[in-house]
This record gives structure tokens, sequence and C-alpha cells, in this order.
């Protein structure tokens, strides 16, 4: 090899990516685009999305393009729908998206990407597992572990302050979902809305991050992550990375449940 292919193959080297597609153990999906009330997460959770794929061996791609969806989905262990909800896709890209599933894939739901109106896409609606109504405003409350076993609680304490929106949900659908975090209504005040709207909290039952399965795939949803900042917490991303660890690979769960 002479002495320019020898630089060029070390200028090569050190360009290559930290985890190379051979030691990469998924690859994930991530649609994020820009909303009204959210836009300012977007760099920062690619940006600590990015750092986790480095620490835990794994490909993010990360977009703001639903076009994504019009290629080869089977290549994702996992698709991510970060506050951003299906209705962004078309029919077309829609119909692949739940081929995806059917064949095995697997989804995750952040935020507001569990917003979805009703009626406009009732099989999605049923992969969230619950529909979103009116919600009080962002503050801070007492989240608690309901499912000590799952992956998204590991790094969480028992009781964890947290400042959020905490979504009111009905389940028009009759979904069973497995609950992973509740909220203590007593915490915060759950009827604090904006001026001419109302809300009323949902009791005891308060379930704000949970899991199941849809067609052959799994689902994890957490509607938890609606300011930018979130992105940067540790116990957060925690979090994050637990549902995506358990809905990629299907482990985890201690004791072995799937």
């Amino acid at each position: 090899m002479n002495k320019a292919l020898m630089t060029l193959a070390a200028s090569a080297a050190l360009l290559a990516p930290a985890v190379s597609h051979a030691d990469s153990q998924f690859k994930l999906l991530v649609l994020a685009m820009p909303g009204k009330y959210h836009y300012e997460y977007i760099p920062i959770a690619r940006d600590s999305l990015e750092r986790l794929a480095k620490l835990h061996a794994f490909e993010v791609t990360y977009t703001n393009k639903p076009a994504a969806f019009d290629g080869d989905l089977k290549q994702y262990g996992a698709v991510m729908f970060l506050n951003t909800p299906g209705e962004e896709l078309n029919p077309a890209q829609r119909a692949k998206f739940e081929d995806y599933m059917r064949g095995g894939g697997n989804a995750i739901v952040v935020h507001r990407a569990a917003i979805t109106p009703p009626n406009g896409w009732v099989w999605y609606e049923k992969l969230v597992g619950r529909s979103v109504g009116p919600h009080p405003m962002l503050q801070t409350g007492v989240v608690t572990v309901a499912d000590k076993s799952f992956p998204a609680t590991f790094g969480l304490p028992e009781r964890w302050i947290w400042s959020d929106e905490f979504y009111v949900t009905t389940n028009p659908y009759n979904v069973k979902i497995n609950t992973v975090l509740s909220v203590d209504e007593s915490s915060y005040d759950p009827t604090k809305i904006w001026p001419g709207q109302t809300v009323q909290g949902m009791g005891k039952d308060h379930p704000i991050a949970w899991y199941h399965t849809v067609e052959k795939g799994r689902v994890f949803v957490t509607t938890l992550g609606h300011n930018g900042e979130m992105y940067r917490d540790p116990q957060y991303l925690g979090h994050l990375m637990g549902g995506i660890y358990w809905a990629a690979t299907g482990k985890g769960q201690s004791g072995g449940r799937r």
C-alpha cells in the first residue's frame, strides 16, 4: 500500500462511527418533528439519544421527515415517535408502519406523540393504548413506580419528584395496558388548566407510563417529556433508555417476563 492510500485509510478509521454497524445491537428510528409547543427539545434529545446509542451500542436514525417511513422499516428494532403523533404519517406510510408492527416491529411513544385526534387513525389510538384529553398545566408532582420489574423504572426512586404535564387519559377501546409509572394526584393540582378549559383528575389510578403488545410487537409509552431540559436529566434518560431497551429487545424485565 502506498503512502497516499495508507493516509486515506488512517483518515477513514478516524472518521468511522464510535459504534460500527457490526457492533450495533439494534437500530432505532426516531421521528421528531417540531410543533407549536414542542420544538426546543429536538437538538437536545438528538444529542442525548446519540450519546445513549454510543454508550449502549445501538444505532439511531434521527429525522424530522415522515418520508423515513417510505423506506425499509424492517431494519429497525424499534420506531420512536418523539413528541410527534402518528397523524403526521400519510396513508401509505401508516399502512407500512402497521405492516411493520404485524411483522414483529416495536414502537416507543413519547409525550405529545400520545395525543392524536379521535377516530383519525383508530389503529394508532389502540397502539398508544389510551386517549389523551385536556390536561393540566406543567406542575411539579410525585411520580410513583407501579412496576419495579420493568426496565424503565430501574433507575428511579419509588417516589420521584418530577415536573411535567400529567396527561389525563381515557380508554375508549378497552385496551389492556401494564402500568409502569403513576402520578400521585394529591401532590399537584389536577384541575389547574388554561383559561376557558376544564379538566378533572383520574383519582388513584392515573398511569403516566405503560407497556403492552400490539400485533406481534412491543409498545412502550411514556407521557413524560414536555420540556427540552428534561432530555438532559439522567433519571429521565434512564427511564427512556429502559423503555427503548425493552421495546427493541424484549429483554430486561426482572424474572424474565416479556
